[in-house]
């Protein structure tokens, strides 16, 4: 039931049957159609009371079995809210999951999740002043939600991919040789994050998009981390190596998401737990996400081309493969 004039009574039927009748369904509204899943909102009427949730769902990936993409981490569906449950039982701010989609349910793979007030756009997390507040702590909320997240046990989740830093260099080396686009920076940047992939790491669960753009912040800071389709079992210091990304700043003028220190971040990991931050190893990952998201833009980019998901967006995002190339090659050059 993925058409629209079926979700309705889909939702309708599931609200009632599983969470309370009447099950009546208002405000149904689609807020992403991302590459990797559906997200819709809507309130539900359960008894006396009006829930405010949304409804996640996998998007089929449309890829060749020879396909190295194949090989990248991928959370979806039951797994996707088994690991967000077991996420709120580490005290990770998560949405609540309501309930599971079954094979009887007729909707097709997915959850309902409470839906959280709140910003998610990177920008206006940035530069509006409602959140000025928020931005002086986040940093040091980052640092402590991600000592939680790499305290979870990695074999709790046993469909997690698990990719050490060489094997991840590899899988995406391998996706931009698909691409048949040379271009000599990409191959510099290859060549020297492939000389110094950390090969001796701590061993933890990663979420792997772990950055602004993936929070739901209030006035108090982060209510909520989304998106764990890459979430995978490997070396965590990846997860603040990404997040200071520059890309993720959007535009901001602090290294941590744009909103904060990187001092900040790391005395509040190291306080909750998560081990001692060594800077050279952040980074390397650091320097490996300018690199890792030249050629995610380009991924999708080469959907929109090969016809896996028409989207004009994605077309548009390809085309900034050159900025966060630009970014690693800075890094370089302060570097020495």
């Amino acid at each position: 039931m993925s058409d629209l004039l079926d979700l309705p009574t889909g939702l309708r039927r599931l609200i009632a049957a599983r969470l309370g009748p009447p099950g009546t369904v208002e405000n149904l509204v689609r807020l992403t159609g991302g590459a990797t899943r559906a997200t819709w909102s809507f309130d539900a009427r359960v008894g006396d009371a009006t829930i405010p949730l949304v409804l996640q769902q996998p998007v089929p990936r449309a890829l060749r079995p020879d396909d190295p993409m194949l090989r990248l981490p991928h959370v979806a569906g039951e797994a996707d809210a088994a690991l967000v449950m077991g996420a709120a039982r580490a005290g990770v701010p998560v949405p609540r999951v309501r309930l599971v989609l079954e094979p009887e349910d007729d909707l097709g793979a997915g959850y309902l999740a409470d839906r959280i007030d709140g910003e998610t756009l990177g920008a206006r997390i940035i530069r509006d002043q409602r959140f000025a507040h928020a931005r002086g702590i986040m940093a040091a909320q980052c640092g402590e939600i991600l000592a939680r997240i790499h305290a979870m046990e990695p074999e709790a989740y046993p469909f997690l991919v698990e990719q050490d830093a060489a094997a991840e260099v590899q899988v995406y080396r391998e996706i931009w040789d698909s691409f048949d686009h040379p271009q000599p920076a990409i191959d510099l940047a290859f060549r020297w994050v492939a000389e110094r992939a950390p090969k001796r790491t701590r061993r933890a669960l990663v979420h792997g998009d772990f950055r602004n753009g993936n929070f739901i912040v209030g006035a108090e800071g982060i209510r909520a981390v989304l998106d764990w389709e890459i979430a995978h079992v490997g070396d965590p210091m990846a997860d603040l190596g990404w997040l200071c990304v520059r890309t993720w700043r959007f535009g901001g003028p602090n290294p941590v998401g744009g909103f904060g220190h990187r001092e900040d971040l790391v005395a509040a990991y190291e306080q909750a737990g998560g081990g001692r931050v060594d800077a050279e190893h952040v980074s390397f990952w650091e320097a490996f996400g300018c690199l890792k998201w030249s050629v995610m833009c380009l991924m999708k980019g080469q959907s929109h081309r090969r016809g896996g998901l028409r989207s004009l967006e994605q077309m548009a995002i390809g085309r900034r493969s050159e900025e966060p190339l630009y970014d690693f090659l800075a890094l370089l050059g302060r570097r020495g």
